[in-house]
């Protein structure tokens, strides 16, 4: 075999090979969280006729295990065949998932926030159109020694119906992997948290360790994820959060 023939092979196997790596990790980039899900949600107050809104979280999250840093993609969509108007998504975090910011929106006030819940934030929109979706960056923190849940309700853009209410749902793994760089967390799975001698314990009950998450002054129950529930919708007048 020629030398020019070798080295033509030769390039030609480290392309093919660089090429399969690049659409490797291409891959690996897009399909991180896994695709959209709407596990948890539910139908609260009923929509304007053509009006359909949902929400999608991802399949699956990565917590940081040294930084306990994760990164969600929360969408709201309208399937409907008519725009939406004014509405807003709220995104809230429960016992060991926190919210810390999502871009573009505002944080809630503490006095807002529905009794359990740590941290949450309203992302008004003008309107979304028929068949239209809107994605929204959140970045969390997850204290893997406990159980977390997110929740995503679509309220009118004055907060006084719920159109739509995803969760409480948890993210959470029955196989910790307290060695690894990071771990791993699906969606609709409570998080088993790793006991200090490095092995899986029993479930614990974070919180005040109940299923019904009351509404402190309004004294609405929020249900767990799978159940039907009221949130915002049946808040005084006075906490009602704004456009």
């Amino acid at each position: 075999m020629s030398s020019r023939r070798t080295t033509t092979i030769a390039g030609s196997v480290v392309a093919a090979s660089f090429s399969a790596v690049m659409i490797l990790s291409f891959t690996a980039t897009a399909d991180d969280q896994g695709p959209g899900s709407g596990k948890g949600g539910k139908v609260i107050d009923e929509a304007p006729a053509g009006v359909k809104l949902t929400t999608l979280l991802p399949s699956k999250i990565s917590v940081d295990n040294s930084t306990q840093k994760t990164a969600i993609t929360a969408t709201v969509k309208n399937d409907g065949t008519k725009d939406s108007g004014k509405i807003q998504l709220l995104v809230v975090g429960f016992d060991g998932l926190t919210v810390k910011n999502v871009q573009g929106c505002s944080a809630i006030d503490k006095g807002n926030l529905p009794e359990g819940s740590n941290s949450g934030f309203a992302c008004p929109i003008d309107n979304l159109a028929a068949g239209k979706s809107k994605s929204y960056a959140v970045d969390a923190t997850f204290d893997l020694k406990k159980t977390g849940k997110i929740c995503l309700p679509v309220q009118t853009g004055d907060g006084k119906k719920t159109y739509w209410q995803q969760g409480p749902v948890p993210f959470g793994t029955n196989n910790p992997s307290p060695n690894a760089p990071a771990t791993p967390l699906l969606l609709g799975t409570d998080n088993k948290p790793v006991a200090p001698g490095g092995g899986a314990s029993e479930l614990p009950k974070t919180g005040v360790g109940r299923d019904i998450l009351p509404l402190g002054a309004a004294g609405a129950a929020l249900l767990t994820a799978g159940a039907a529930g009221l949130w915002w919708s049946t808040r005084r007048p006075t906490r009602q959060l704004g456009a």
